[in-house]
């Protein structure tokens, strides 16, 4: 049962990017980014109120940094997918397993200090070659697009950064579940942060025209974004071995097939061969990495999307 639900929110946030992407005609990401958070913000504190879940922390500097880097990486997501394919743009900002994985590498040689009783640490070969598996599939991907619009390359670097900021929120998500914070409170204060930063990015971008009945499009991407993690968060509470923990964290590579099916369909997408093969790249060293940080850290919680 845990495996559907973890596909069942891989559709729901590949259902979101469509909806991003629709609203995208009519609100910059700024805007996206604040009404998201004011929608998250509602049903989180309902469902924390039905559980009975207070919504005070004792770690209000963790909450405001993990907010910051969710909101950064939330912010170049939705600029990614209004500006790219939208299986491109979601399967870049999948790349934070990968970048995790480089982190784990970089962490070990930098924590390092060589004497005498010390050895070398182990070059760690299989996640070295995942990560550079990953890269390679982000070059194939995004070669397509170098020479057809600075827009679109500079939308691949936009879209990199949202798996970069990605990586650093998940982080900082582990830590938080170790030190014991609810689920939902760590996801409301991460509402709070979209509002609070999308409000703030508003007094410089400016906001957009109401488009009317456009606009009703806001109120899907709140409520998938809040179902979708709902359901990866029951995923994960019914995987209760390593291995089903495991099945669950792959299946939600399966939110870039909706994605490439969504993108055909609805957007008439265009992805070469080329990129097809890069994006295969990109899930296999993700599932990889998932794999190996598994066994580094098993009971690692869910990333968030």
């Amino acid at each position: 049962m845990q495996a559907l639900w973890m596909v069942l929110a891989a559709f729901m946030f590949a259902s979101m990017g469509v909806c991003v992407k629709l609203a995208s005609a009519y609100f910059n990401p700024a805007e996206l980014v604040c009404y998201r958070g004011f929608i998250g913000m509602a049903i989180l504190a309902l469902l924390a109120r039905s559980q009975d879940t207070a919504l005070t922390t004792r770690f209000p500097g963790m909450h405001a940094w993990r907010s910051l880097v969710g909101v950064t990486s939330l912010g170049a997501w939705f600029y990614a997918i209004a500006h790219l394919p939208l299986a491109t743009a979601i399967t870049l900002n999948y790349m934070s397993s990968v970048w995790i994985a480089a982190f784990l590498v970089g962490g070990t040689l930098l924590a390092w200090r060589p004497t005498a009783t010390t050895p070398r640490p182990a070059l760690q070969g299989p996640l070295i070659l995942t990560v550079l598996v990953g890269f390679a599939g982000v070059v194939m991907m995004l070669r397509p697009s170098i020479g057809q619009s600075q827009e679109q390359v500079f939308g691949g670097l936009v879209g990199l950064l949202s798996g970069l900021s990605a990586a650093f929120a998940y982080m900082q998500v582990v830590a938080l579940s170790r030190l014991g914070e609810p689920e939902t409170r760590t996801v409301f204060y991460f509402a709070v942060g979209s509002a609070v930063a999308g409000g703030a990015a508003l007094l410089v971008t400016g906001t957009s025209p109401w488009p009317g009945w456009p606009g009703l499009w806001l109120l899907p991407i709140g409520v998938l974004a809040a179902g979708g993690q709902l359901c990866m968060t029951r995923a994960y509470a019914s995987a209760h071995t390593q291995r089903a923990t495991l099945v669950v964290a792959n299946l939600q590579y399966s939110g870039i097939v909706f994605a490439s099916i969504f993108g055909v369909l609805l957007f008439d997408d265009a992805i070469t061969p080329l990129g097809w093969v890069g994006m295969a790249l990109i899930v296999g060293s993700g599932i990889v990495a998932t794999v190996l940080r598994a066994r580094a850290a098993p009971g690692a919680p869910a990333e968030e999307h």
